[in-house]
């Protein structure tokens, strides 16, 4: 027994035997490693995939995908796995994907990164009909410090001055509400806070008739109206739809204003006779 531990001991102690056993070791461990990264790369996995093209701007749903089985080493990084990260999201503008291509994380974005994604908020009355787009230049004083923010309400106010030199104030619409804050450049101004955007528009819709009348009083500014934003505040909260507040402002406005002829009128001025353009306070066939 003592002669086999002297013999054991002199084995493990032999400089050969020690560069063996270190060696065997090293390929031992490059050969897991190597077979590790072959299976790995290898390792089938399930990915999603569209079953159909896709084109820009659209909204995917579980409808629109499918599953398919490729090699790990097939898969990019950028490869979204979870069907809960792609139901819901938009290709962005200029971006297709593809049947049977996977989905990537820079093709899709939340709806609220879209150019335009706005101009889907504007409201619709019982009778389909839709709401007009407008906006309103605004800086960081005329929008309350950039207080006013996508979904809060404003009302519009007027300045003027009547032949007196009489201020005219007053709240011309109620209850409108923003949809989006933008500065010069068109870019929302609360996508990335850090960024200290300056407010340069808000973009809202109102109906036809309000948008008529908004349109008139800014075309009115070299004879001093003036629009002013409000913030919507007093005791109530928002309720109702938009809505023209006073109807001396309107009046006023439109006492301002020519009234264009409809076409049965303007037909009937053909044989050589000016079509009228006498204003008219209590008319709202045309005003908007």
């Amino acid at each position: 027994m003592n002669n086999f531990m002297i013999s054991a001991k002199r084995f493990i102690t032999n400089k050969n035997t020690v560069t063996i056993i270190g060696v065997l070791i090293v390929l031992i461990i490059l050969y897991w490693g190597y077979k590790s990264t072959i299976d790995s790369a290898v390792n089938p996995v399930n990915v999603p995939v569209a079953n159909k093209l896709i084109g820009p701007q659209t909204e995917i749903t579980s409808s629109d995908i499918e599953w398919k089985v490729v090699a790990s080493a097939g898969k990019p990084s950028s490869v979204l796995m979870r069907e809960s990260d792609i139901v819901g999201k938009y290709t962005a503008v200029n971006a297709t994907v593809p049947k049977g291509s996977m989905f990537y994380s820079d093709v899709l974005v939340n709806f609220e990164d879209l150019p335009g994604t706005w101009l889907k908020k504007i409201k619709t009355d019982v009778n389909g009909v839709i709401d007009t787009p407008y906006y309103l230049a605004v800086n960081m004083v005329t929008s309350f410090g950039n207080a006013i923010q996508p979904d809060t309400y404003i009302d519009i106010y007027m300045r003027a001055k009547d032949e007196s030199e009489l201020v005219i104030w007053g709240k011309l619409i109620e209850n409108v509400q923003v949809l989006a804050v933008k500065d010069m450049s068109g870019e929302d101004v609360f996508k990335d806070v850090s960024s200290n955007s300056v407010p340069a528009y808000l973009y809202f819709g109102v109906p036809e008739e309000l948008h008529n009348l908004l349109r008139k009083a800014l075309y009115l500014s070299s004879q001093g109206v003036e629009v002013v934003v409000v913030p919507h505040g007093g005791a109530k909260p928002v309720t109702g739809d938009v809505e023209i507040s006073s109807a001396y402002l309107r009046d006023y406005i439109d006492a301002l204003s020519a009234v264009v002829p409809t076409d049965e009128e303007y037909v009937e001025t053909l044989d050589g006779t000016t079509p009228s353009t006498n204003t008219n306070s209590n008319s709202n066939s045309n005003n908007g």
